[in-house]
């Protein structure tokens, strides 16, 4: 994205006191600009399709149609969106849904006034974001069915590189770019890597790397 261009954004969210707020708060940032608002899904499904933002946040509880629908339904149309779904929800089951849905933010609207300029930023550039907040409690709750010295025992040198910008929340491009090899070559490591580690779902390696940060990087 050219660092002259804004970012558009349209917020969809069925308290307007709430959604007042959170557009103050991107439009605190110049480079930012809310096109559209909404209060239920299914108008902010129209609007997205009509307004065509870079990104679009999503309340999870909405009537008409939730977040998780509306997010299912602009997925189904091929819009080009980055979406951020907005909570109060930090439980790993919803989180796990909305990111196999091809979701790339999670915000915990307790921490939207701190965590969603970021947000919109990094889903923008086409990365993922996950408040900080919930990466900890996700951290926590998991099992240290491994340790720190069998976790990575079948991973290559070459694996753990890749991983580690994984963690760093690089894109395969990035990768790529970085490692001077091609995407291809990444995208099979990544295959490889959720192979060995006995992780299934298109993020659940992402979420590894989150979890395992200062392992992998250490």
């Amino acid at each position: 994205m050219d660092s002259e261009e804004k970012i558009y954004v349209v917020i969809a969210d069925d308290h307007p006191v709430f959604r007042a707020g959170v557009k103050h708060i991107i439009e605190s940032n110049a480079d930012m600009l809310v096109i559209g608002e909404a209060g239920d899904g299914k108008t902010a499904v129209e609007l997205i399709e009509k307004l065509k933002p870079q990104v679009a946040v999503l309340d999870i509880d909405m009537p008409v149609c939730n977040g998780i629908q509306a997010a299912r339904e602009l997925l189904k149309k091929n819009i080009d969106v980055g979406l951020i779904i907005l909570t109060m929800y930090s439980g790993e089951d919803l989180f796990n849904e909305v990111m196999e849905l091809g979701v790339k933010g999670f915000v915990l609207k307790d921490n939207a006034t701190t965590d969603i300029l970021e947000a919109v930023k990094t889903v923008a550039g086409g990365k993922h974001y996950i408040t900080p907040l919930l990466s900890d409690y996700l951290l926590r709750k998991k099992e240290k069915s491994q340790t720190p010295d069998n976790i990575f025992k079948n991973i290559t040198a070459m694996e753990r590189r890749v991983l580690s910008l994984i963690a760093q929340n690089k894109t395969s491009k990035e990768i790529a770019e970085e490692l001077f090899i091609s995407y291809k070559t990444v995208e099979n490591h990544r295959t490889n890597i959720s192979a060995k580690l006995n992780l299934h779902g298109s993020h659940a390696l992402l979420k590894f790397a989150f979890d395992n940060k200062d392992r992998i990087l250490s």
